[in-house]
This record gives C-alpha cells, sequence and structure tokens, in this order.
C-alpha cells in the first residue's frame, strides 16, 4: 500500500473557525467542507508543521506572523482503497479575519456551535465532535477510522503518549 500524507489547519478567531468549502473534489462530487491543507510534499515529510503554514499561506494569504499557538491535536488514519492515509491536523488562533480565496475553494467563517448542520468528511466530522468535546486537552490524539458490526463508520481514540519504554 501506498502511503499519502497531508496536514490540515482549524483557526480558530474568538467563537469562529476558517473552513473552506470544496465544490468537488477526487473523493466527492457534491459540496463539503473542511480546514485549510493538503498533501506534504517530499522535502516537508518530517515537518507537518510547515507543510501547515505553507499550505493556509497559499490558500487563504494569512502568514504565519498572524497565527498564534498552532498545535497539533490529531492525528487522522484511514485506508481509502490501495492507500493509507495520514492526516497531522492543527488548531490555532488568529485575530486576521480577513482573506484571500484560492482555487482550491471558497474560504468562510463559521460559527464553532453551527457545524452540525455542515457537510464534512465522516473523519472530520468526528474530529471536530471530540474537538469540541475537549477544546482544551493538550495532548495528541490518534484517530483510526474503521467501520463496525453494522458497517457503520466510527472513531478509535487513544492518546498518543510516550511509553516511556527503553
Amino acid at each position: 500500500m501506498e502511503i499519502r500524507q497531508m496536514s490540515t489547519a482549524f483557526l480558530i478567531n474568538e467563537d469562529k473557525v476558517l473552513l473552506m468549502k470544496k465544490e468537488t473534489s477526487k473523493v466527492s462530487d457534491e459540496p463539503f467542507w473542511t480546514g485549510l491543507g493538503g498533501h506534504l510534499e517530499p522535502y516537508e515529510l518530517n515537518s507537518p508543521m510547515k507543510a501547515c503554514y505553507r499550505e493556509i499561506l497559499e490558500e487563504s494569504g494569512i502568514a504565519e506572523s498572524d497565527i498564534e499557538d498552532l498545535k497539533l491535536r490529531y492525528i487522522l488514519l484511514r485506508i481509502k482503497n490501495d492507500e493509507i492515509r495520514q492526516q497531522f491536523v492543527y488548531f490555532g488562533r488568529t485575530t486576521k479575519t480577513d482573506f484571500v480565496n484560492s482555487d482550491e475553494g471558497e474560504l468562510h467563517w463559521q460559527r464553532m456551535s453551527e457545524l452540525k448542520g455542515i457537510r464534512f468528511s465522516r473523519i472530520v466530522a468526528f474530529m471536530l465532535e471530540d474537538y469540541q468535546s475537549h477544546p482544551n486537552r493538550d495532548e495528541v490524539m490518534v484517530g483510526t477510522i474503521t467501520m463496525d458490526a453494522e458497517m457503520t463508520p466510527t472513531m478509535q481514540w487513544s492518546e498518543l503518549r510516550d511509553p516511556l519504554v527503553f
């Protein structure tokens, strides 16, 4: 299997999050919403945060200097056909509310309290539900999406922790 690595950011301003609405993509023919981000370039494989800052700038015009406390909060794993997809998800804050749209999609500030009715990929929806339940958690969580016995998508969460094994 191949591995596809991606980096995604969710920027928060007060009670709003910056989201991108994509009309279509390789994975969906229907409009859906996501954070800012994309695939890691070969020179970024050991630094997903650098890829995240690059993607934010490319997709919104928001510079690294306009972002505070960008932290890795989630690592999401899934299988898609013959790929293992690994997504590094960062959350940060910004006071900058203006942005520049890119060819990737249309940006919107959305209230965190109004995310329930928005169409996200299932793995991002699970992650955002967890984030809203634990917005101040400092630990990095690993989420693996799978199917339960009834073939319903389900998420398994684990805290990424150094076991201190030598």
